[in-house]
């Protein structure tokens, strides 16, 4: 053995100043007379040692755990070709706990923070030892030599490895959480490094299913750091993978996952509103089940993570110049997010200010007050007291910036259920129209330079009162609408456009005449309506990602006011769908016209 000269004897050195009883350079001269154990004669030996083997690589693990990695280097030099030759033999990793001893000491050499080269190196050469490790329960090793020695105890080769990877995960497992049970206990807890070490070796077998219960213990666990300990690729892995349906995972994970990472929560959300753009939307229905199935709405009952989803969504209407589909995917999202709020636990329940921290609290809890949970008779009223609020603080000289503006009517827009019930409500209830035409006015004229607002209201006045004059006509043709229309004068603002197309299209479905001609109206509207009411130009086609264009370019190739209406009927025909409408010649009116608006789409 003099090929080891002195780095044998700096080994003895260490071995002798440490721990004696560990006798290294004679488990090294073992490992090195074994090899792979290609020979009869080296299987037998190997069997033969192999309980003297594991105690020493539990001794060793003993040691060397809480040294950290240059010190443990530094007493022991040949450490890592001890290791290295140990792993690549089946017959060592085959037995018993050797394998998971054997990650565990090789955990203990792995720099969390590399300060040179070698050190670097190094992590990468423990990296892929590691997954040779873990690697071997994937039973698709057809070596000679290992399948005898597993045919000899009486196992297939996927029978074998399948048992060897769930005995390690379970031990692993174990120790971490009786870890993280006694974090108090210095002496006895895992470094942050090891921790973090652990998380990286797992990044090549995220997908393997026996490996789940790791992966769900290391997104619990934190520790005693307050840094993030464990490795940011693991997390990136992980959410990769659960993102992409390889992977399932017990919700807490998962939000534990996007706490901890927040590039992982925005990658989610950004994967989701892809997710909705690559799809035809028939109904809510639908958009609701893909959100719900993301199990963003769930995470968002924590606070953090509803304002930094709400953020982007906010971001994404932004750059998409306030497009009908954004805002309707925005709205389901909060009304899911509501549900899960209420049906949280009550006693760990955070309080609405939370999620709305800068917004005047008394018209929060109006629009998140959920229309079924009031009489529909009380409807009006509340539309009215909605108006009443937020009319007090828009005129407010407080808020004079855009910006101030903009968050009020974004808080609005994510509660539009109300808005599509004050616009029914116009039609299909005595209510004073005063206070519901402001409200729709500044939904769709927020900004009140040059008295656009208030020109907006005098114009939605004029056309409510036209449409009123015709509710109750039965002998209603296309023509009549057309010239109650061409009454209103500046009718070429876009907002003015949205408000009208909105009422339009609720005359239609709520009136008697209107019912007559709606299949008529709505097939002119996808084709002339653009002509009658003016040249929308709102919308633009830049998008919050690269990622997205694509998607959304697409989409803006049906009309920007066809899209108004589709929105508005999907809409209705969800809220229906859980409210249970009286009227049903409204509703299958509504399914003829969206089954019409689908074919043409």
């Amino acid at each position: 053995m003099a090929r080891r000269g002195a780095a044998g004897a700096d080994c003895r050195m260490a071995q002798d100043t440490t721990v004696p009883k560990l006798n290294f350079e004679y488990w090294l001269d073992k490992a090195i007379e074994w090899g792979q154990a290609t020979t009869l004669e080296s299987q037998k030996d190997v069997c033969l040692h192999l309980p003297q083997l594991q105690e020493f690589l539990r001794q060793l693990y003993e040691t060397i755990k809480h040294l950290g990695p240059t010190v443990a280097i530094q007493q022991f030099p040949l450490i890592g070709q001890l290791l290295g030759r140990l792993c690549w033999n089946p017959f060592v990793i085959g037995y018993d706990e050797s394998q998971k001893t054997l990650m565990w000491c090789l955990c203990c050499l792995y720099s969390s923070e590399p300060q040179n080269a070698v050190e670097l190196k190094a992590n990468s050469w423990i990296r892929s030892l590691l997954c040779h490790l873990l690697s071997s329960s994937k039973w698709e090793s057809n070596e000679a030599e290992t399948s005898t020695f597993i045919s000899a105890l009486g196992y297939t080769s996927a029978d074998y490895y399948c048992h060897l990877v769930k005995n390690m995960v379970v031990s692993l497992v174990t120790e971490l959480r009786e870890n993280q049970c006694n974090g108090l206990n210095i002496q006895e807890s895992i470094s942050a490094s090891r921790v973090n070490a652990i998380s990286i070796f797992c990044v090549p077998l995220i997908t393997l299913p026996d490996l789940t219960p790791l992966l769900e213990t290391l997104l619990l666990y934190h520790g005693g750091s307050s840094k993030e300990i464990l490795s940011s690729e693991f997390l990136e892995a992980v959410n990769e993978a659960f993102l992409k349906k390889k992977i399932s995972l017990p919700e807490s994970a998962v939000f534990s996952l996007w706490l901890r990472h927040l590039p992982s929560l925005e990658k989610a959300t950004l994967h989701l509103l892809d997710q909705l753009f690559s799809i035809q939307l028939n109904s809510l229905e639908e958009v609701a089940r893909v959100i719900k199935d993301s199990l963003l709405p769930q995470a968002a009952s924590h606070p953090a993570i509803f304002r930094i989803v709400n953020e982007i969504f906010k971001n994404a209407l932004v750059e998409t110049d306030g497009t009908p589909e954004v805002i309707t995917i925005i709205q389901v999202f909060i009304q899911l997010f509501l549900q899960a709020y209420q049906n949280g636990n009550k006693q760990y329940k955070f309080p609405l200010k939370a999620y709305f921290p800068y917004h005047h609290q008394p018209l929060v809890r109006s629009l998140v007050r959920h229309p079924f949970e009031l009489p529909t008779t009380y409807w009006s009223q509340h539309v009215k007291r909605i108006s009443d609020i937020l009319k007090a603080i828009v005129e407010d000289t407080n808020v004079s910036s855009l910006t101030d503006l903009f968050e009020i009517w974004f808080l609005v827009a994510c509660f539009g259920e109300w808005l599509d019930i004050a616009a029914e409500q116009l039609l299909k209830a005595a209510v004073e129209p005063d206070p519901v035409l402001w409200l729709l006015a500044f939904y769709y004229c927020p900004k009140n330079e040059n008295q656009q607002r208030t020109q907006t209201m005098v114009e939605a006045q004029a056309v409510y009162n036209h449409l009123m004059t015709l509710f109750s006509c039965r002998d209603l043709s296309l023509k009549d609408l057309e010239a109650a229309v061409h009454r209103v004068t500046g009718v070429e603002q876009c907002c003015n456009q949205q408000l009208t197309t909105h009422l339009l299209t609720n005359f239609l479905l709520f009136s008697s005449g209107g019912h007559k001609i709606a299949q008529e109206c709505i097939y002119h509207t996808t084709t002339e309506i653009s002509k009658l009411l003016g040249s929308p130009g709102m919308y633009g086609k830049r998008y919050l990602r690269q990622k997205l264009f694509l998607t959304y370019s697409v989409i803006t190739e049906i009309t920007d006011t066809s899209k108004e209406v589709y929105n508005l009927l999907i809409r209705t025909a969800y809220r229906f769908n859980h409210s249970g409408e009286e009227n049903q010649r409204t509703v299958k009116l509504m399914n003829e016209l969206l089954q019409k608006f689908t074919l043409k789409v």
